[in-house]
């Protein structure tokens, strides 16, 4: 019975660091500034006048 307690427990206690790693995870990408939408390559428009 002692085996089961402490498998049992010891299972709770990974799933429990698991999902508080993922949390975690979650909250720091969360937290970095959103990047520009800057294109890298700009092309020049050329005039079409007559």
């Amino acid at each position: 019975m002692s085996r089961l307690l402490a498998a049992a427990l010891t299972m709770v206690a990974a799933a429990l660091l698991a999902v508080g790693a993922a949390l975690g995870i979650v909250a720091l990408l969360e937290a970095t500034p959103e990047q520009p939408n800057t294109p890298l390559i700009t092309y020049e428009q050329a005039d079409q006048g007559s």
